[in-house]
C-alpha cells in the first residue's frame, strides 16, 4: 500500500513543476512560448505535458497564454495611454480586428469600450486562481479537482505488443482514412482476426500544435510473422507498469478523461509518469456503436516502483 506521505510528495513535486512552467510563462509573456521547451522545463516529454498541464490547470496551455495576454491587454487599457493598435500587438493575434473580437467575447466590450469605463474586471474566470500580474508571477495556484468517481481506474502491467500501425498526419477526427487502410490491409492479407486489438497513439496537442503536424498511429495487434509493406509499418507498444482508465462516450471526449487521469489522479497516486506515450485500446467499433455507447481503455506509463523518481522525496529540479 502506499504510503500517504509519498503520495503528498507526488503531488508537491508536480505543483512545483508546474509552477515552474507558470512563472516562466509570466515572465516572457511577449515571446514565443515552445511547447518542447516548457514541457523540458517541467522535466515531461511534450506528449505528457499539455495532458498534465491541462488537467491540473483546468485550461489547455494555449488558451492559459492567450487568457493571460489579454488579461495583460485590459490592465494596460485601464492604467496606460498606449494606443489599442500598440496594446494588440503584444497579444500574439494575427491583426487588430482578430483582437478586437478575442477581447470583445472575453470581456463583453471593445479595447475602446472598455477603456472608456472604470468598473469591471480585468481578470477572466480560472480554475486555477493563476492570473496576469505585472511584475509578480505566481508563487501557487490551485490544482484543478475533477471527478474520478465514473471512471473505472487500475494499475497493470501491459506486455510488450507487436502492432503493425499507419501514421496520419492532420487533426486526430480526420484519422479514418489510416484505419481504413491499415484495416482493409490486414483483413485482405489474413492478419485482422480474433483477438486482434485496436490501438490509437495520439502524440500532439491540437490546442497548441498546426494541424498538418499533429501525429497519430492507428495500430493493430500482429505476431512475429508480419513485415513491414509500403507506409504499414511495424513497432512495439506497452512493456510495463500503466494505469488504465475506461473512458465512456465519444472520442471528441477523451481529452477529459486524460486531464482527470493526469491532472487529477496521477500527482496524488505517488506514481509519476513513464517514457513511453500514452495509448488507447478501442473496446467496441464506431461503425456499428452509437457515439455515447463506445467504450476506449486510456492508458497511461508509469515509471517502475524502484526508479529514482518513484522512490524520492521529489523536490523541483531544472533538467538538463
Amino acid at each position: 500500500m502506499m504510503n500517504p506521505g509519498h503520495k503528498a510528495s507526488t503531488l508537491r513535486f508536480y505543483k512545483e513543476q508546474m509552477l515552474r512552467v507558470l512563472v516562466h510563462i509570466q515572465e516572457h509573456l511577449d515571446e514565443d512560448l515552445v511547447l518542447e521547451d516548457l514541457a523540458k522545463r517541467a522535466c515531461l516529454s511534450p506528449h505528457h505535458f499539455h495532458r498534465v498541464f491541462r488537467g491540473m490547470l483546468g485550461e489547455p496551455l494555449a488558451a492559459h497564454v492567450r487568457r493571460l495576454r489579454l488579461e495583460r491587454a485590459a490592465g494596460d487599457l485601464r492604467s496606460t495611454r498606449r494606443s489599442v493598435i500598440e496594446i494588440a500587438l503584444g497579444t500574439g493575434y494575427e491583426s487588430h480586428e482578430a483582437f478586437s473580437r478575442a477581447f470583445k467575447s472575453a470581456f463583453g466590450r471593445s479595447p475602446s469600450g472598455f477603456r472608456g469605463r472604470e468598473e469591471g474586471p480585468v481578470q477572466l474566470p480560472a480554475r486555477s486562481g493563476v492570473h496576469y500580474c505585472s511584475g509578480r508571477p505566481p508563487s501557487d495556484f490551485r490544482a484543478v479537482t475533477h471527478r474520478l468517481f465514473a471512471m473505472k481506474i487500475a494499475i497493470e502491467t501491459v506486455a510488450p505488443m507487436r502492432v503493425a500501425f499507419v501514421r496520419h498526419t492532420g487533426p486526430y477526427d480526420q484519422c479514418g482514412a489510416a484505419w481504413d487502410r491499415l484495416c482493409s490491409w490486414l483483413g485482405k492479407e489474413g492478419y485482422l482476426g480474433a483477438g486482434c486489438r485496436l490501438i490509437g497513439v495520439s502524440y500532439n496537442d491540437p490546442e497548441s500544435t498546426p494541424p498538418e503536424k499533429i501525429r497519430y498511429d492507428a495500430c493493430v495487434t500482429v505476431d512475429a510473422s508480419f513485415q513491414p509493406a509500403g507506409d504499414i509499418g511495424v513497432q512495439v507498444i506497452g512493456g510495463g507498469d500503466y494505469v488504465r482508465a475506461t473512458h465512456f462516450g465519444p472520442y471528441s471526449n477523451l481529452k477529459e478523461t486524460y486531464g482527470r487521469l493526469m491532472g487529477q489522479w496521477l500527482p496524488r497516486s505517488g506514481r509519476h509518469l513513464g517514457d513511453a506515450p500514452c495509448f488507447e485500446e478501442y473496446v467496441n467499433s464506431p461503425e456499428n456503436t452509437p457515439p455515447a455507447e463506445l467504450i476506449t481503455d486510456v492508458f497511461v506509463p508509469l515509471s517502475p516502483l524502484n526508479s529514482p523518481l518513484s522512490t524520492a522525496t521529489t523536490k523541483a529540479a531544472p533538467c538538463d
